[in-house]
């Protein structure tokens, strides 16, 4: 039994399955293209939304290094997925990777833990979202109630200056501090999150209609976010104030993980998920024109832009507004807002931001599909998760099941849950893919290799201890969501995808030709 579920796909043949014509995906995608496609997908959450709510709970100014931290993990897990996108280039990402490294179980965890990962990540980006859609709207004199642009039970008060922000113990000391009394401030409740809503209803619809179409929107949109990062970047560097920085590593105020280093450690552990483009840039291996030239470059040039940026932002992001102000949905927003003299940037801040964290959307609802199409494709899953549309070419009833849950989940969960468990999700996969790497060079040492990821073993052992130690700074319920995620896959596995493996049907006629 054992030996069953650590069956291994052959390398040869995921490249000879790789130019199938009949289990292919359009091959649209140039150099350009995947940088592009990273960048859309990493230049997002981590600079529009989570910047500001791990640096409240978390890390104060010092999230910062959180950025840095969660950078060098990227780093160490990013060269091994380059090594693996160029020898396996596949759409499955992490899922393929572990199939022929580790066998058919643990392939299926992986894949499991991915379909958490983007699906999560693609409503918690759509909770930032909403809340820049709605400052924007508010700036015009559109005013959206709170309680329809919030998370289900989610409490919130407003504030003179930042106006309506989650009511937490940050905020409750830090009005207490200004001398203000939170009873005195009008309070809501949330319902539901309509606009987070409406742009996964949105970019479901584009992505079904095709990739080539999502690549040139995506590619618009990623000039936009990128010319007002760097316009904010470079004008709000002259508004930070050093008071707002001090202390940078606020003391810790009791318990592992609220502020002091070990608010660092888990500030870094919750905005790891801001890095994940270079993950989705993996999973487009099969509509790559070069895949193993196009994909290590799309994934190692995406995750080097925009881990500067990352850093920039957070410094200049904490040195204008207080830290325990940004516990929002919007905090560059927030950020443009006390730039008296640069009013005239706050329209086109927000506007990008909508923008990019638009394109960030679009990536993982992207992904998402392509992860069932490569498991269904091994008969883990039902034929239906494989099905591609006769005329779009593109697995259009998974992007459909993807995007209504997508729906849900960003209507009624808060950005904090969201966002934990796209970084448990996504630092077990790259652990996984670093250990994969590992392994693979003492079983398979002379396999052909178009890049190869240098110093080996350090860069595997460093990406797995980096990537743990962020995972056990996270909150023990983020973990219990996580246990309860894989049990649910492992009743899948054990009552489907164990009796309908292409791979296992694959053996028993190999062994019945040998016996005959």
């Amino acid at each position: 039994m054992i030996n069953k579920l650590l069956a291994r796909k052959s390398i040869d043949k995921l490249v000879l399955q790789s130019n199938d014509k009949n289990r292919s995906l359009k091959k649209i995608l140039g150099p350009a293209d995947i940088v592009l496609l990273g960048i859309g997908c990493i230049i997002g959450a981590g600079i529009f939304v989570l910047t500001g709510q791990a640096a409240a709970q978390y890390a104060g100014p010092g999230i910062v290094l959180s950025f840095v931290l969660s950078a060098v993990g990227c780093a160490f897990a990013g060269l091994c997925y380059a090594e693996f996108a160029a020898m396996i280039p596949l759409s499955g990402s992490a899922y393929t990777y572990s199939y022929a490294t580790m066998g058919e179980f643990l392939a299926w965890i992986i894949g499991w833990d991915l379909i958490l990962e983007y699906l999560f990540a693609a409503s918690s980006v759509a909770v930032g979202w909403s809340g820049y859609v709605v400052s924007f709207l508010a700036d015009i004199g559109l005013n959206i109630p709170p309680e329809f642009c919030n998370a289900t039970g989610a409490r919130l008060v407003q504030i003179p200056g930042p106006g309506w922000t989650s009511i937490g113990a940050g905020t409750v000391s830090a009005l207490s501090e200004s001398g203000i009394d939170i009873s005195t401030l009008p309070q809501v409740t949330g319902v539901f999150n309509f606009p987070a809503l409406l742009i996964i209803a949105l970019c479901t619809f584009i992505l079904v209609i095709g990739i080539r179409e999502s690549s040139k929107v995506n590619n618009i949109i990623v000039f936009i976010k990128l010319t007002v990062v760097l316009l904010f970047i470079a004008i709000g560097i002259k508004y930070v104030k050093p008071e707002n920085l001090t202390p940078f590593i606020p003391q810790n105020i009791g318990g592992f993980g609220n502020f002091g280093w070990s608010g660092i450690l888990r500030g870094a552990g919750v905005v790891f998920f801001a890095y994940i483009g270079f993950d989705a840039v993996s999973t487009v291996a099969q509509e790559a024109k070069k895949p193993q030239r196009d994909i290590p470059i799309g994934i190692l040039v995406s995750l080097g832009v925009c881990a500067v940026l990352y850093i920039a932002v957070a410094f200049v992001l904490t040195g204008i507004v207080k830290y325990t102000f940004l516990n929002v949905p919007d905090p560059i927003a927030v950020g443009v807002d006390v730039m008296g003299t640069a009013a005239w940037l706050k329209p086109l801040i927000k506007i990008g931001a909508v923008a990019g964290l638009s394109s960030v959307i679009l990536v993982m609802l992207l992904a998402q599909p392509r992860i069932f199409f490569a498991m269904a494709n091994d008969g883990l899953l039902p034929p239906v998760f494989r099905k591609v549309h006769k005329k779009f070419q593109t697995p259009h009833l998974t992007t459909v099941i993807t995007g209504g849950a997508a729906m849900i989940l960003a209507g009624f969960l808060p950005i904090g849950v969201l966002g934990e468990m796209v970084s448990i999700g996504t630092l077990l996969a790259f652990t996984l893919v670093c250990f994969g790497i590992w392994r693979l060079r003492h079983t398979q040492p002379n396999t052909p290799r178009p890049f190869k990821t240098p110093w080996v073993p350090f860069v595997p052992i460093m990406g797995i201890f980096i990537c743990l130690a962020q995972m056990f700074s996270l909150p023990m319920m983020t973990w219990l969501r996580l246990i309860i995620w894989l049990a649910i896959g492992f009743l899948i596995y054990f009552l489907y995808g164990i009796k309908h493996s292409v791979l296992r049907e694959t053996e028993k006629v190999s062994r019945a030709k040998y016996q005959l």
